[in-house]
């Protein structure tokens, strides 16, 4: 178990991770969310030990690691970069690790040959060892970075963006593969991204961090139906955000008057999913939902999806998710008027401070 408390580093005096409470369990896939200059790879480094910690400690499994160097904290590191040596072969790149560490080397070329043998079948390149790195695709050269980190038996495996360089299709098979090697090994990863899909679809457990705090520590799916603030809502990228004032409780937004029951009086935002939205355009709004006036944008095909681009009477792009296996896809001019409607009971409401209403306060992230 890898334990953060109070963990806290700044850069020319500006915080870049502040006081971090963690627990990272064993055998478990953990997926840390949040945009540029969130503290996300900084946070890694803190833990492998290529930053130092301005307060606070480190440990693994109950022995303090926040001062040990990095190659004694049985860690493993795999960067975007894939940090691989070019004039060596995919065997020797792997075996670099066993046979050159200063803690432990292995020096019995047998058992050298035999775990390298065992790791390349692993992430699939056992036919390819003494092909050079120059002549491996993009997807090939994470493969062999993961199983460089992975030979060496690290206690957890810290991924930086590992998928950022690959095209989409490589991502998405890698998304898999990469599930599919750490439940074979048993290892636990910490998997940095800035992509919302990989965090939600990859981790057991999911961190939303966001100037350097931790706003959100909870299954994906949680992160995904109850964001506990609307930074986190934005994030994940499936809510329409609507700001505006809270008012005996209604929110209210330019005309328009939205029910808000328990939101506090007050600066505040309303939060309605994508796929929580209809379009209606020749019918009415069910009786009991949210109905807005808006205006055709344009659309969006995604196989089995459409997007759809509305926009309000206020000026605000208001989206709908729409999913083929349930609905059939509507087509309007762009331009056409039309009503956006929800069920108010699938709203979540959030404060001025983003927090949202009905949250429960974010400590320690156990």
């Amino acid at each position: 178990m890898l334990e953060l408390r109070r963990v806290t580093k700044a850069f020319a005096g500006v915080p870049a991770i502040d006081a971090v409470d963690l627990t990272i369990h064993d055998d478990e896939y953990l997926t840390l969310l949040g945009p540029s200059g969130s503290g996300k790879s900084t946070l890694l480094r803190l833990i492998a030990g290529l930053e130092v910690c301005d307060s606070g400690t480190i440990s693994l499994d109950g022995e303090d690691i926040t001062y040990s160097p990095t190659h004694l904290r049985n860690l493993g590191f795999v960067q975007q970069s894939y940090g691989l040596f070019p004039h060596m072969n995919v065997f020797d790149n792997v075996a670099f690790g066993l046979r050159h560490r200063t803690h432990n080397p292995i020096e019995d070329s047998s058992e050298v040959d035999r775990r390298v043998k065992a790791m390349l079948d692993l992430v699939g390149l056992s036919e390819l060892g003494q092909r050079m790195v120059g002549q491996l695709s993009g997807g090939q050269k994470q493969r062999v970075s993961l199983a460089r980190t992975l030979v060496t038996e690290p206690k957890v495996c810290l991924l930086d963006e590992p998928l950022g360089a690959l095209d989409a299709n490589l991502r998405e098979r890698m998304t898999v593969e990469l599930r599919k090697i750490r439940e074979a090994l048993g290892v636990t990863f910490m998997h940095v991204t800035g992509n919302e899909d990989e965090a939600l679809a990859m981790g057991d457990r999911m961190i939303v961090l966001d100037h350097g705090r931790l706003l959100q520590v909870a299954p994906p799916d949680m992160v995904y139906r109850e964001p506990d603030n609307v930074a986190v809502a934005r994030f994940v990228n499936a809510y329409n955000i609507l700001e505006g004032r809270v008012s005996d409780g209604a929110f209210l937004q330019d005309d328009a008057r939205l029910p808000a029951a328990g939101a506090p009086d007050g600066k505040g935002y309303y939060a309605i999913r994508h796929d929580a939205a209809t379009i209606h355009h020749g019918s009415e709004p069910p009786e009991g939902a949210v109905a807005l006036p808006a205006t055709f944008v344009t659309e969006e095909f995604l196989g089995s999806r459409f997007f759809y681009f509305l926009r309000l009477d206020d000026g605000t792009v208001f989206e709908v998710e729409r999913h083929l296996s349930r609905e059939d896809p509507i087509h309007l001019e762009a331009g056409t008027r039309c009503m956006v409607s929800w069920d108010p009971r699938n709203a979540l409401h959030f404060g001025a401070d983003g927090n949202r209403i009905g949250a429960p306060a974010m400590k320690g992230a156990a």
